[in-house]
């Protein structure tokens, strides 16, 4: 039941943001909206004011904006002409359908800068945990517990500031400054390359000197400016790694036994839920910035695809023939259906081989 209500909760917040960006751009752009509605299929409830039905539907599986002319060819009536989607120009109606997608990117900021305002943020110490036998840093003589402050006359405040020096020293030697039991002393420390996998599993090179960390951690509050400046940057970083996993999936580097659908996204959710609400909402945000890259896909049908047709008319000065738009609509159609069954399949095979 705790994974069917996550469930729920995480694709209504994730629907309800989507469409809102849609509608509200609809409305700056003067383009009337006959429908938003809160799932598919059959009307369960709602309310109507003024020339929009507010609506939840039956199928919560999405939601949708139903606006005045939507459709290319539809019969609109002399006095819709001036609220018809269809009869605005190509920037309006790019700024309509981009912002679906670029308002599952805000609620991404918005619930990391909620995080960041509660919690802060954690900075790990750059204190040493363990020592590999036999690495730069064993023979430089570097021990656990110790401290290191700086790296070449560079204050070191961070493990991850500390790391990165090591990671771009191309072999040079490096001049660690360590204090230990309230001693400070300096080791010339020669870091060598290691091969490592990265998160995809691809063999990586990089200079290392054979220390982990001791996870010894401080917390530190944000104020507002500085929390708005990292849901920024974890939106970006979190984009960043799902464009860079897509590419790796067309590659053939990611398996597609990873790609999961509603079923999936359930139990994760649920787990989230059971974890506490801060991770509950960190999984939503994840969840969103996966959304909106999804929907900027260029696919016939999502709204990367209707964006590919209004770049064309704007650059050619005319709309895409309807008949191509049909074919290309069906076209994506088959090929969500496919990867629907797909990731369907996917999770079925999970539940049987738990």
């Amino acid at each position: 039941m705790t994974s069917f209500i996550a469930f729920i909760i995480t694709l209504g917040v994730l629907v309800f943001f989507h469409e809102l960006g849609h509608f509200l751009a609809a409305r700056l752009c003067g383009v009337g909206v006959e429908i938003f509605s809160l799932g598919f299929g059959p009307r369960l409830a709602g309310k109507k004011i003024g020339l929009t039905d507010y609506r939840i539907s039956a199928i919560p599986l999405g939601g949708f904006v139903k606006m005045v002319g939507e459709e290319p060819g539809a019969d609109i009536a002399p006095e819709d002409i001036p609220i018809s989607f269809t009869h605005k120009h190509v920037f309006k109606r790019i700024l309509i359908v981009a912002a679906g997608p670029l308002f599952n990117f805000l609620l991404a900021v918005i619930i990391f800068f909620g995080i960041f305002m509660v919690s802060g943020t954690f900075i790990l110490k750059p204190i040493v945990g363990a020592v590999q036998e036999g690495s730069p840093a064993y023979k430089a003589g570097i021990q656990k517990d110790d401290h290191i402050t700086a790296i070449n006359d560079k204050k070191i405040d961070t493990w991850n500031e500390m790391a990165e020096i090591i990671t771009k020293c191309n072999g040079n030697s490096l001049q660690v400054s360590i204090v230990r039991q309230g001693a400070v002393f300096v080791a010339d420390v020669v870091p060598e390359i290691n091969v490592i996998k990265n998160l995809f599993g691809e063999d990586t090179s990089r200079y290392v000197i054979g220390i982990t960390s001791s996870g010894d951690y401080i917390s530190k509050k944000l104020n507002i400016f500085e929390a708005f400046a990292q849901s920024i940057i974890r939106t970006y970083e979190v984009t960043e790694l799902t464009i860079l996993s897509i590419v790796k999936l067309f590659q053939g580097i990611v398996s597609t036994d990873t790609l999961g659908g509603p079923i999936m996204i359930a139990q994760m959710a649920g787990e989230q839920a059971k974890e506490g609400t801060a991770n509950f909402v960190f999984f939503i945000a994840l969840l969103s910035v996966n959304l909106a890259i999804l929907n900027f896909l260029p696919i016939p049908v999502l709204d990367g695809g209707h964006l590919l047709f209004f770049f064309i008319e704007a650059l050619t000065g005319s709309p895409v023939n309807t008949r191509v738009r049909e074919i290309a609509q069906q076209a994506g159609m088959f090929v969500l259906l496919l990867l629907m069954i797909f990731v369907f399949y996917n999770d079925i095979s999970r539940i049987f081989s738990s």
